[in-house]
């Protein structure tokens, strides 16, 4: 068990359970991208671990790329979503693969969404370590997903509360 803040978290999927999923999504995405230089996107500050793993194990060419959004404060979701820093490069024309850490109730991934059809993208992918089908309030399709878990907050790998525990090699969930 571990104590961040006021909070208490216990071990909920181990270092090694994690890099398995990340292979698995990378190899899906490069047979479904054969032929192609897909730009992954990932959404900071919680997908830095995960990109940095997932390339890792993505054998193909790729550009990565990072997007910072907010939605969160301490626990909980506040419903909007806000762009903080945008893109800089060209996308038009180009396969873009979104990478999250987590997707819980969708408001990014639909803020994302819009963002990529006015940079009239060729195709938009979206692969997430972790997501909470109980949470999810959207109807966007999920392309590449590690883990499906409950809905219950989780810190580590990337997943902070109010700005501690990204730095943990595995994941651990709110004790109840």
């Amino acid at each position: 068990m571990i104590q961040l803040h006021d909070k208490q978290f216990v071990p909920f999927i181990t270092a090694a359970e994690i890099d398995a999923a990340l292979l698995r999504m990378a190899k899906q995405t490069e047979a479904d991208l054969t032929g192609e230089v897909p730009v992954f996107i990932g959404v900071l500050n919680g997908s830095f671990m995960v990109v940095a793993d997932f390339a890792k194990h993505y054998t193909g060419p790729c550009e990565v790329s990072f997007v910072k959004m907010a939605s969160y404060e301490g626990t909980e979701s506040t419903g909007s979503v806000k762009e903080l820093i945008g893109l800089s490069q060209n996308l038009e024309g180009r396969s873009v693969v979104v990478i999250e850490d987590i997707v819980d109730t969708g408001h990014t991934i639909e803020a994302l969404k819009k963002i990529f059809e006015v940079h009239k993208v060729k195709q938009l992918k979206i692969a997430t370590l972790f997501f909470k089908p109980l949470a999810y309030t959207k109807d966007i399709a999920l392309d590449y997903i590690g883990f499906e878990i409950p809905d219950k907050f989780i810190v580590g790998y990337g997943l902070d509360y109010n700005g501690l525990g990204r730095n943990l090699p595995q994941v651990y969930q709110l004790k109840e």
